[in-house]
């Protein structure tokens, strides 16, 4: 008797349960799936996202949009915040960029935070079979090399021609000018309005004087091909925080202090070669004879 009593009352608790967990399963709102859990039940299956016949919604992404061409703005000049100057870097270079008297112009020493160092003048080892006083412009490097003897070359930060401006061959100095005036080409002035402000009636048309803010800075050299102006030019800078760029309509522009030493050192019809993307590197790339460079 006691032990049926017991399968009777375990029997009517076990009913009583069924109909808890039935009745909660009811009530149950599958927004919220812990709600729908009863003890001894497993959870219910996950509900899909986007149920069948309801329309997909659209998500909006803002178009890829390019940015429309406009005038040619220089990089700003660094703020106050600047790369500290190593002591020694700084005993090593500050005479040679360091203020220069004697010109009609005035010309200030270079902050040499404002540059990195790579692109500041050195001699290095420069094998190749250009004779000394040849130019070589990597351009994608940014390094002018002028030849010395025994396999060595100075070599000087330049900043060039940003894409779509760049130039590659072989020239010839045709002519050098201190403090040049600068001309710039129609075409120039019509990608750039805003030079038109700048430019004055010069005896040879419209340009800019030379002076301390003539683009061209305090020395030019002009680059022709056989008897045919280039229009390139090897030319210093107003803006030598840019030395290392590709920022110019395609010329080759330096820092003042150092287009002087290579305007002293380099003669009318030197011979100058500027790499292409593709002979980047400081030598032996253009020395083969399949070189369109070959003498």
């Amino acid at each position: 008797m006691a032990i049926g009593a017991i399968v009777s009352g375990l029997t009517t608790q076990l009913t009583a349960i069924g109909a808890s967990a039935q009745t909660l399963a009811q009530a149950c709102d599958d927004r919220f799936p812990w709600s729908c859990r009863v003890f001894g039940n497993p959870p219910p299956p996950p509900q899909p996202l986007f149920r069948p016949g309801l329309p997909f919604p659209r998500r909006e992404y803002a178009p890829d949009l390019e940015p429309e061409p406009g005038p040619y703005r220089a990089p700003v000049r660094p703020g106050e915040i600047s790369r500290p100057v190593d002591p020694v870097l700084m005993r090593q270079y500050g005479a040679l960029y360091a203020r220069v008297d004697g010109e009609p112009f005035p010309i200030p020493a270079v902050r040499l935070s404002d540059i990195d160092p790579e692109f500041l003048r050195k001699v290095v080892a420069f094998p190749t079979n250009e004779q000394p006083g040849t130019i070589v412009i990597d351009a994608t490097n940014h390094f002018l090399y002028l030849v010395q003897a025994g396999g060595r070359a100075i070599r000087y930060g330049v900043g060039v021609g940003r894409q779509g401006f760049g130039w590659s061959g072989v020239a010839t100095i045709h002519d050098k000018q201190e403090w040049p005036d600068w001309y710039p080409p129609k075409e120039m002035i019509a990608r750039q309005p805003e030079l038109r402000r700048q430019v004055t009636e010069l005896q040879s048309g419209l340009g800019v004087p030379g002076g301390p803010r003539n683009p061209l800075g305090s020395r030019a050299m002009y680059l022709w091909q056989g008897n045919k102006d280039t229009l390139y030019r090897i030319h210093g800078t107003v803006e030598p925080w840019t030395i290392g760029t590709s920022v110019s309509s395609g010329c080759i522009r330096m820092i003042n202090q150092d287009v002087m030493d290579l305007y002293q050192r380099t003669q009318v019809g030197a011979r100058v070669v500027v790499l292409s993307a593709r002979e980047t590197a400081p030598a032996g790339l253009y020395e083969g004879p399949g070189s369109r460079y070959a003498r």
